[in-house]
């Protein structure tokens, strides 16, 4: 559900969902994961504890190890150059 934001001008309008990058998606499967999607669709990102995104970070980190893959600009994931 897009939500509300206030304009410039003081009116009311619904704010567009973004994009999912690479990136996101990823982190949003590690959440599931971990059983924490519910909260993030809730509440978002930003009320996560810090165990909670340090355990995710951690997990993002092996994942991107274990993919070979570097995090690019914008959320892109980027093979790395490391055998």
């Amino acid at each position: 559900m897009p939500k509300k934001v206030k304009g410039t001008a003081g009116k009311t309008r619904q704010k567009q969902p973004k994009e999912l990058t690479p990136l996101d998606r990823l982190k949003l499967e590690i959440a599931q994961e971990l059983g924490l999607s519910e909260k993030i669709a809730r509440a978002g990102w930003a009320e996560l504890t810090a165990a909670e995104s340090g355990r995710l970070g951690g997990i993002l980190s092996r994942r991107l190890k274990e993919l070979q893959c570097v995090i690019g600009p914008k959320g892109t994931l980027i093979p790395s150059a490391k055998p």
